[in-house]
């Protein structure tokens, strides 16, 4: 079974057409943000001081400025612009990973069919998450050929119903908006036919950058007009919960600075927030401490695959679930910040999972 991988990659090109490609000097940089030392980032990165120069002179010239600031007695540190490229090309990974992730899935299911006998391919639709993400490289390196697709919880369900994955993911609020939330998928899922699988609970709230400095301390503040907001995109279960919260403390979602934009990952948002292109987002606690951004929880969540009753101790969906269940997986899942995978590979009938959580586990929106 062969896998296949997607990068993306900025290139820097000049007047005179010379390229530098960022993806080959971000690294270095990062390292020489967090040491201090062009000589210790270079010795990290295996390379001589005088190739670490070379790399960084060449982008350098290509884009007209310094990447580098020496002051006397502080080492190396970045220069506005270097913490523009360090932002840029973390910006454009995290925007696009989750979508080459899944081409990549894609491109390489299309060439196994021609390549190796038929397999019983676990063929996942999701909206997307850490969990999700753990699962799909645990299932890779045990070897259990698998087909991700990211899709909205929703475009997730609807598969299902219609045939087209085994595993659909979606997400479900613990608490006032439940059954609200809950609605929304009833109508492609079958009590007699469809049951869930737990993944974990985890925790969404609001990221901010480091320190606060807009003082934001709850989404009442997005009805600010100095606040500018990013958003994940129509049809998520994200959006879907924030329309619901924002109409219940009176605020029109409408006339939030930022609401009609569209990302597709909770990466992408902490990404924006950090890259300082917004001043606050929402998303899973993971991906803003990944920022190094500040967390305000929010709301607890159930996230779930609903799946096929009667293929549930069949394969490929056996195997899935016995690996849910391992502790190896548990526990990588327990690192992630904000979530909890105790009742992970746990299956629930489908009106038990559905139902609203009982009030003192569920926590209230702000």
């Amino acid at each position: 079974m062969i896998q296949i991988k997607c990068h993306a990659e900025l290139v820097v090109r000049d007047v005179d057409g010379r390229e530098a490609s960022l993806t080959d000097v971000v690294p270095l940089l990062a390292l020489v943000d967090e040491t201090g030392s062009i000589a210790q980032a270079a010795e990290r990165r295996g390379l001589s001081y005088r190739h670490a120069w070379g790399l960084l002179r060449a982008l350098e010239e290509r884009l007209g400025g310094a990447l580098i600031a020496k002051e006397r007695g502080r080492g190396s540190q970045l220069s506005a612009l270097g913490e523009a490229v360090l932002r840029a090309q973390r910006l454009c990974v995290e925007r696009l990973d989750g979508n080459m992730q899944a081409l990549a899935s894609e491109v390489a299911s299309d060439l196994n069919r021609w390549l190796s006998p038929p397999s019983l391919n676990v063929r996942i639709y999701a909206s997307h998450g850490y969990a999700v993400a753990a699962l799909v490289t645990a299932l890779v390196a045990s070897d259990l050929p698998v087909d991700i697709k990211y899709r909205d919880s929703a475009d997730a369900i609807a598969a299902l119903a219609r045939g087209e994955c085994d595993l659909a993911g979606f997400h479900l609020p613990r608490g006032e908006f439940r059954d609200a939330c809950a609605a929304v998928y009833r109508r492609w899922l079958d009590p007699d036919r469809h049951v869930l699988i737990h993944l974990t609970r985890r925790k969404q709230g609001l990221f901010l950058a480091r320190g606060n400095p807009k003082r934001i301390g709850s989404l009442r503040d997005l009805s600010r007009d100095d606040i500018r907001f990013v958003n994940r995109q129509p049809g998520s279960g994200t959006r879907m919960l924030l329309d619901l919260a924002l109409t219940r403390i009176g605020i029109d979602p409408e006339r939030v600075n930022g609401y009609a934009s569209a990302e597709l990952t909770h990466s992408a948002i902490a990404a924006f927030v950090a890259s300082g292109m917004a001043d606050v987002g929402f998303g899973v606690e993971p991906a803003a401490h990944h920022f190094g951004l500040d967390f305000i929880p929010v709301v607890d969540e159930d996230y779930y695959f609903a799946c096929e009753r009667s293929r549930l101790a069949r394969e490929p969906l056996a195997a899935v679930v016995a690996l849910l269940r391992s502790e190896a997986f548990r526990a990588g899942v327990a690192g992630l910040q904000g979530y909890d995978p105790r009742a992970c590979g746990t299956v629930v009938d489908l009106e038990e999972g559905l139902a609203a959580a009982s009030a003192d586990e569920s926590g209230k929106t702000q």
